[in-house]
C-alpha cells in the first residue's frame, strides 16, 4: 500500500530555491560584465560603460594595450552574508574586463576618462580622423615593375 499526502510540511520556497541554485548560480559565477555603448562624436570615439556603485579611482583601470582600449576593474560585494539563505541577487559582482579595438594611429595621449553618476565615459580623440574612404586611381595598361635585376645578355 502506498501513501499519498496532499499536504507536506516543508518549506514552500525549497523547490524554487533548488531551481534557482541549479540554473542561476552558474550564470552568476560568470561575474559582472558592464553594458557598453560606443558612438562617434565628430572625429572622436566615445565609449560609455555602466558602472554604478564603483569607486572609479580605486576600482577601475583604463589603459591602451596592444592596440586596444582596455577597461577593467572589480565590483565588490561588501555586504554581510544573509543568514537565512533566502536572498535573491540579480546584481552581479566580481572582476570585469572590456576591450575595444583602436586605429593604429591612436596613442595614450589621445584618451581621457571621466566618471559621473555611475557611467564611465572614455573619449578617444581623433579615433576617426583619416578613416574616410580613399579612392585609388586606376590606370590603363600593364603596370611597370621596377627591378634591380638586369636582363641576361
Amino acid at each position: 500500500m502506498s501513501t499519498l499526502s496532499l499536504w507536506a510540511r516543508r518549506d514552500p520556497f525549497a523547490e524554487f530555491d533548488g531551481l534557482f541554485r541549479r540554473y542561476a548560480e552558474p550564470v552568476a559565477r560568470q561575474g559582472f560584465v558592464p553594458a557598453a555603448e560606443v558612438e562617434r562624436d565628430g572625429e572622436d570615439a566615445v565609449v560609455r560603460l555602466e558602472l554604478p556603485g564603483l569607486d572609479a579611482e580605486k576600482d577601475v583601470t583604463v589603459e591602451i594595450d596592444g592596440g586596444k582600449l582596455v577597461v577593467r576593474g572589480e565590483r565588490r560585494d561588501e555586504r554581510t552574508e544573509d543568514r537565512d539563505g533566502r536572498t535573491l541577487r540579480e546584481v552581479r559582482y566580481g572582476s570585469f574586463r572590456r576591450s575595444f579595438g583602436l586605429p593604429a594611429h591612436v596613442t595614450a595621449d589621445a584618451v581621457t576618462a571621466s566618471y559621473d553618476a555611475g557611467v564611465l565615459t572614455v573619449r578617444v580623440a581623433g579615433a576617426h580622423s583619416g578613416n574616410g574612404a580613399r579612392r585609388i586611381p586606376v590606370t590603363a595598361g600593364t603596370p611597370e615593375i621596377e627591378s634591380d635585376e638586369r636582363p641576361a645578355a
